[in-house]
């Protein structure tokens, strides 16, 4: 978490044709996680951009030179984010149209909050929802194998990605709202429960447009199985995040955080601070950059 490297990545998800050369149950070694996680990503990048436009509004007020750089490189790593993520949101709507209409709200919601809602409450949703961006980002990296072994190489790429700079810059937004309201820790904890539903509601209505059109509810053993992944990753989130309610908080001292840094993390940033493209993850890409570490 001391760098946070802003990488330039564009992976054209958006462009003609797209959205048939990368299904979007992308992942052969967990179908269900392919779709958990898309559905998460739809508000995902709307959560992004309110983030960038929140810290630009605020960091101005920053006493802290360090935590004031730290600011400038997550809003860098989130820009591109959201942009990407956008993509691909117009990708899968080919496949499932309620994406677009769930797309259009989020962007919505964010906007009116940026609008509409007061300081507190801006900085202190952006600290709560990174919580699970963090969080989430180290259960993924962490169960690799389970749920990207056998995957589409440029969507394993993009989350991989993804993942990395969640956890890279996981303590920002916690000392970001530290530097306002350091004071106010019922507020925080109250966000982070916010956040959870809030996260937990939206990818719920993602993922049960998806369950439908990919017909499972036609196999009744199978639709039980991926509300079955559902309910077992929420609870995975929310496990992981109760230390996050203690006093003594900070996302440096987590349970999940610490010296023995997720190896398929550590290979990709030695991997792309190599050269390598860092828009496409093949079996024999992984394979050779986890003989490096």
């Amino acid at each position: 978490m001391d760098n946070i490297p802003v990488r330039r990545l564009r992976f054209k998800l958006d462009e003609d044709g797209a959205h048939e050369e990368h299904h979007p149950i992308w992942s052969r070694s967990c179908p269900d996680f392919s779709m958990f996680i898309n559905a998460l990503g739809i508000h995902v990048p709307y959560f992004e951009r309110f983030l960038v436009e929140v810290m630009r509004k605020y960091r101005g007020e920053l006493t802290d030179p360090k935590l004031a750089e730290d600011v400038h490189a997550i809003m860098g790593q989130e820009a591109f984010h959201a942009f990407n993520f956008v993509g691909w949101n117009k990708a899968m709507a080919h496949r499932y149209p309620r994406v677009a209409e769930l797309d259009e709200a989020a962007r919505v919601h964010f906007e009116d909050a940026l609008a509409t809602r007061d300081k507190k409450f801006q900085i202190g949703f952006t600290a709560g929802y990174e919580t699970f961006t963090y969080l989430g980002g180290m259960i993924v990296l962490d169960r690799y194998e389970e749920f990207m072994a056998d995957a589409d190489p440029k969507m394993r790429a993009l989350w991989v990605w993804h993942q990395v700079e969640e956890v890279e810059h996981g303590s920002v937004a916690f000392d970001f709202y530290k530097a306002f309201y350091a004071k106010h820790e019922w507020y925080r904890r109250w966000m982070v429960l916010y956040a959870f539903g809030h996260i937990l509601r939206e990818t719920f209505k993602g993922y049960a447009a998806m369950v439908r059109t990919e017909g499972f509810y036609r196999k009744p053993l199978r639709a039980l199985k991926a509300w079955k992944f559902f309910l077992s990753f929420g609870l995975d989130l929310a496990y992981a995040a109760l230390p996050v309610l203690s006093r003594k908080y900070h996302p440096r001292n987590h349970p999940i955080c610490n010296e023995a840094q997720n190896d398929v993390a550590v290979a990709w940033r030695e991997r792309i601070a190599g050269g390598a493209d860092p828009h496409s993850l093949t079996d024999g890409d992984v394979e050779q950059m986890l003989k490096r570490t």
